[in-house]
């Protein structure tokens, strides 16, 4: 055994495929961000005024995953935060939230103790009333003049699991101060989210907007380009490598992301062969563990209510084989499942479009069976293999302490 591991990391010391991988990691900032000067342009224009000292109207930027929303923000934030004068008789605090990290995402006082603990200020994970985080709050922004902008990223995560009243008091709060001025900057990948808030908390969010449109085929080619002559060494990638990555991230919505995360696991794939290049083959093993991963990833950041609905089909699945399961099969099995959890039982309505949601995913396939005079029924079936299926259960087992 000693010798086989010997084998592996000394194949691992030549390292003949990366020069600098750390560049496909999702926390690397480019100086430059090809295709998107439009959309840095309209951000730095709404977002100048904080210069003067003067509170911006609140901007929501939205489009898919990976669409260069975050990076755009961050740098304008950057070069906004170089220009500000220190004699200018205020201060300027840009602050950056992922409102999708599970510590921050899951209540109203997780958000605001983040909130505060980035402003300088602290407070207790747990223990007290939010209303008194809330005061905290107002009390550390409030202290001495100074002009705050909070960026709040994936702010459709948070509102899955939280009220809408968060964001309208946060929209709402320079009312309460005297000294300080807060403006707020949303981002969402969920290109429907204005649509569900509230109305009050939709116009005092979104006074501007921002779409961010998907990346075409080309452009991919081109940030994948830019990145390849940095990350790999000189002549390991085969030709038609950049094309077949960019053109599976094109089909996930152009997705720059993803088309990275092709490129970094398709590298480590080769590396770990011992290949000289990275092949074609490698491009292709990379997409499916990428999908396999996706669908993991969903299941564990989802709420707890979706996690017992899936908890529900697949158990059902399982039990009945090969025979179909419907709606409302679903629906009893859950109700009861939230009934010995002492958990809230949610709508039958609700639940209907939980399982539609699913079917989007690719997580199940839902088919439509007309029954004459009796309506019509929806029938479901897993879509997800074995393994997956496994994989599922362990995350809400452990999710759900089940």
């Amino acid at each position: 055994m000693v010798n086989e591991l010997d084998q592996i990391f000394e194949s691992f010391d030549k390292n003949n495929i990366f020069r600098d991988k750390s560049i496909l990691q999702t926390n690397y900032r480019p100086e430059e961000i090809p295709y998107r000067d439009e959309q840095i342009k309209q951000i730095a224009s709404i977002l100048a005024p904080v210069l003067r000292g003067e509170r911006t109207s609140n901007l929501f930027l939205y489009g898919k995953t990976g669409t260069g929303k975050t990076l755009s923000v961050c740098y304008v934030k950057d070069e906004l935060l170089k220009r500000v004068k220190k004699e200018s008789g205020f201060k300027l605090k840009i602050e950056y939230l992922n409102c999708k990290l599970k510590k921050v995402s899951d209540t109203e006082y997780r958000i605001l103790a983040e909130l505060v603990k980035k402003l300088g200020g602290e407070i207790p994970s747990t223990g007290l009333p939010t209303q008194a985080v809330y005061s905290k709050f107002i009390e550390l922004i409030d202290s001495e003049k100074q002009l705050i902008v909070l960026i709040l990223d994936e702010i459709d995560q948070t509102m899955k699991k939280i009220s809408n009243d968060f964001l309208y008091n946060l929209t709402r709060l320079n009312s309460e101060l005297s000294k300080t001025q807060i403006c707020v900057v949303g981002i969402s990948n969920n290109l429907t989210f204005l649509d569900e808030l509230d109305p009050r908390v939709r116009s005092s969010l979104s006074e501007e907007e921002i779409v961010f449109p998907p990346y075409n085929a080309l452009q991919l080619q081109g940030i994948l380009n830019k990145r390849a002559k940095e990350v790999f060494k000189e002549g390991v990638l085969q030709e038609g490598v950049v094309a077949k990555c960019a053109a599976f991230a094109a089909r996930e919505h152009g997705d720059a992301r993803r088309a990275l995360d092709l490129f970094r696991i398709a590298g480590e794939l080769a590396e770990r062969e011992g290949a000289k290049k990275i092949s074609l083959k490698y491009i292709d093993e990379a997409n499916d563990k990428l999908e396999r991963d996706k669908i993991l990833d969903i299941i564990r950041s989802e709420p707890k209510q979706f996690q017992f609905v899936l908890h529900s089909i697949i158990s059902l699945s399982e039990k009945n084989k090969e025979e179909p399961i419907f709606t409302g099969d679903v629906y009893n099995f859950y109700q009861d499942l939230c009934l010995k959890n002492k958990l809230e039982v949610l709508t039958q309505r609700r639940i209907s479009d939980i399982i539609q949601e699913f079917d989007m995913l690719g997580i199940i396939n839902v088919r439509v069976i007309s029954k004459g005079r009796g309506g019509r029924m929806r029938e479901i079936r897993l879509a997800i293999t074995k393994n997956i299926i496994e994989k599922a259960k362990e995350i809400i087992k452990h999710s759900l302490n089940y």
